[in-house]
């Protein structure tokens, strides 16, 4: 049976059902029939959801639902589930547990010129042999990126990108997108498990919609289609899901398997979409174009940015692939993206707005930041109402006023960033910004050294500079203290539950179990999280305590160096310059640090409460690599470069953060850049390749 032949009978199909639910003979359903009526129910979904060109009405969709509804509940022993009944979640979502990815997801190189393009075209060329390759060229959509799986040809699992290896289990959020069929034919082409990656996203029209009714219900409204729909898939409530009329573009097969039909799977990319569009998924097939060569995706893209306020939808870009998938295979990729395929990045997007005044920030270093507020203005999807201006140089070079109309840009996630001031359109009223000389919350004089832009509070009691740094002692990368975060950090503060560092350890939680929001279990998780802290490694705690300079890496080589934090106090700044990765700077920071007694007293109290001060003496593992250092460059074939790195440390060996006299070992993998070029200039440096070092690894 034909297409055409199909349709056809599906509106017949559309007909009878519609009697019988008028009728509501719902006992005329015949039992081995009520697959029809799915199918009819599914058929509209797709007209409506994938196509954008509804045949019937929402009253009559309504109708065969309700219908299919009462039947499946009066006889729930036929429900399946694909059914079109079973994309509403059963309440609330518990937890979105994690999930591992069949292939990973990658990023993708970026490009913003002509010139980038060729680059790529032709690094492609040389690494396939071949004169002009077939590109496919589509949007860049922009969104939420998910992952889907099916198996047998129904939908089992639906995912976020998380980390790229792993994300987060969103299948119950997914099933409420329309555009997202619950079951496709895929074993027509003799797929049995397939993994396809795409886009959530909601589209402009929608977005007004949604915001227009936060607006009127006293909600803020949410920033940008981008946002609220990466926003939907993390909520709990299904329901709220379903009501945000999210949709999804399928752009990509990562991963399938076949049975006994499977050389009809497409062997292009541009196939693989017709196939996708064909199965019922909203995919880039009507929007993608194949061309021959790189010139004709110039001169696509160029034409396509033209028209980018005319879609439907956000797009930042387009992504241009390599057609013939053989050949995406044979180009392969490297740990960050694939070789076959590059995003091209639209221009920024820019507008003009008023500079109505200027605030100021205190960082955690004393930093005094200036922000620019301006009148709400919508870029790139984005309403911007306040911009970083840096510092005092930066408002000078710019020739910043207040009052000015200015030019300002955002491209793609960048944060806004103002161009230029439009001095021609000033009318004698602009005031020139004049720079505090004193710290806007704390009162005392500002300081700035000569060989910096900004202005610092040097008052390490300053509040503002007392919140950040507890804010930044109690994040991920730092004590990693779960619960807590900025917003119950700033809570506590501002009811003086909590006023330094320490306090982080002294909560008292029979008063936080009066403040709203707080449960028995939420506060049990928060005490727990702060209890296990005080074992973090040492190098946590010295990136912790936010010491200028000293960075994740650079606390590392501390803790080392080291069998307690106080030894740090017995090293000069000649002492502390001959550890790796410690420079005039670095050193002079820790050296002021550990010589400030307010920050002495700290330490102290920390101590007391039982946070560990010492370094863990690991013996380090039998094998050749002892007192050896090594530096990993380019993309390794075999391990991941945290894996290789875990190697060396377990075999007595370390690793060190650049090329210099103290490096022992550069492992060098594909397409290396300049550490490999640094490297050849210091003959004690030994270049090995991963099979090299794989050698040197005790088996």
């Amino acid at each position: 049976m034909n297409k055409e032949s199909q349709i056809n009978e599906l509106k017949k199909s559309t007909e009878k059902w519609l009697s019988v639910a008028i009728d509501e003979h719902i006992e005329n359903i015949i039992k081995d029939d009520i697959e029809g009526l799915r199918n009819c129910l599914r058929f509209h979904e797709n007209r409506y959801y994938v196509q954008n060109d509804p045949l019937i009405s929402d009253y009559e969709y309504d109708t065969l639902y309700k219908l299919l509804d009462k039947f499946e509940k009066q006889h729930p022993a036929f429900i399946t589930g694909d059914s079109p009944t079973q994309r509403v979640g059963a309440g609330l979502i518990k937890d979105f547990p994690k999930v591992q990815h069949l292939v990973p997801m990658l990023s993708l190189e970026n490009s913003y010129n002509a010139d980038d393009l060729h680059d790529w075209d032709r690094k492609a060329r040389e690494l396939s042999d071949l004169p002009l390759i077939e590109y496919c060229v589509e949007p860049k959509f922009d969104g939420a990126s998910i992952s889907l799986l099916y198996d047998d040809d129904i939908f089992t699992r639906g995912a976020t990108r998380g980390d790229g290896e792993t994300g987060d289990d969103i299948t119950l959020n997914i099933k409420q997108i329309k555009s997202v069929p619950l079951s496709a034919s895929f074993s027509n082409y003799g797929i049995q498990q397939i993994e396809i990656r795409g886009e959530v996203l909601m589209n402009k029209q929608n977005f007004k919609k949604y915001n227009d009714t936060l607006i009127e219900e006293g909600i803020p409204p949410l920033a940008n289609p981008r946002n609220a729909a990466a926003g939907s898939l993390r909520i709990k409530d299904t329901a709220i899901v379903s009501k945000r009329n999210l949709e999804a573009f399928l752009y990509h097969v990562s991963y399938f398997t076949t049975g006994n039909k499977g050389d009809r799977v497409p062997s292009t990319h541009s196939a693989m979409l017709e196939m996708l569009w064909s199965l019922g998924f909203r995919s880039p097939e009507k929007e993608m174009k194949v061309v021959k060569g790189i010139d004709a995706v110039i001169e696509h893209v160029n034409q396509y940015e033209s028209k980018r306020d005319d879609l439907p939808y956000e797009i930042d870009g387009m992504v241009i692939k390599v057609n013939d998938i053989q050949l995406q295979d044979k180009l392969g990729m490297t740990s960050h993206h694939p070789r076959w395929a590059i995003a091209f990045k639209f221009k920024a997007r820019q507008a003009t707005s008023k500079l109505i005044s200027v605030s100021y920030q205190v960082g955690r270093t004393g930093a005094v930041t200036p922000v620019a507020k301006i009148e709400p203005v919508q870029v790139g999807g984005v309403t911007v109402s306040s911009i970083s201006i840096h510092n005092e140089e930066y408002i000078k070079e710019k020739d910043l006023k207040l009052g000015d109309t200015i030019l300002i840009e955002r491209s793609g996630d960048v944060i806004p960033q103002i161009v230029k001031s439009l001095s021609e359109l000033r009318n004698g009223t602009e005031q020139n910004i004049v720079f505090p000389k004193t710290c806007p919350v704390c009162g005392d004089e500002l300081y700035k050294s000569e060989d910096e832009a900004v202005w610092r509070c040097i008052n390490i009691n300053c509040e503002a500079q007392v919140v950040e740094r507890i804010i930044h002692f109690v994040s991920k990368d730092a004590m990693d203290i779960r619960s807590f975060g900025e917003a119950n950090v700033r809570k506590f503060f501002e009811m003086g539950l909590i006023k330094d560092i320490p306090g982080v350890y002294t909560l008292d939680f029979e008063k936080i179990k009066e403040m709203e929001g707080f449960g028995e279990k939420s506060i049990s998780n928060l005490q727990q999280a702060i209890e296990k802290s005080k074992n973090q490694p040492l190098h946590r705690l010295i990136y912790a305590l936010g010491i200028r300079y000293v960075g994740e890496t650079t606390a590392k080589t501390l803790a080392q160096s080291i069998s307690g934090i106080h030894d740090l106090a017995a090293y000069n700044i000649e002492e502390l310059q001959q550890l790796d990765d410690v420079g005039v700077k670095v050193a002079g920071s820790i050296r002021e640090f550990f010589h400030n007694n307010d920050n002495l007293q700290i330490l102290e109290k920390l101590e007391k409460l039982g946070l560990k001060m010492k370094q863990d003496k690991h013996l380090p593992a039998a094998g050749n690599l002892s007192g050896q250092t090594f530096l990993f460059t380019g993309t390794l074939k075999q391990l991941k470069r945290s894996d290789a790195e875990e190697q060396v440390e377990a075999n007595g060996g370390k690793i060190v953060a650049g090329v210099s006299s103290k490096l022992n070992y550069l492992v060098v993998g594909e397409d290396a850049g300049s550490k490999l070029e640094k490297a050849k200039k210091i003959p004690a440096i030994k270049i090995i390749s991963e099979e090299e070092f794989l050698k040197m690894i005790p088996t």
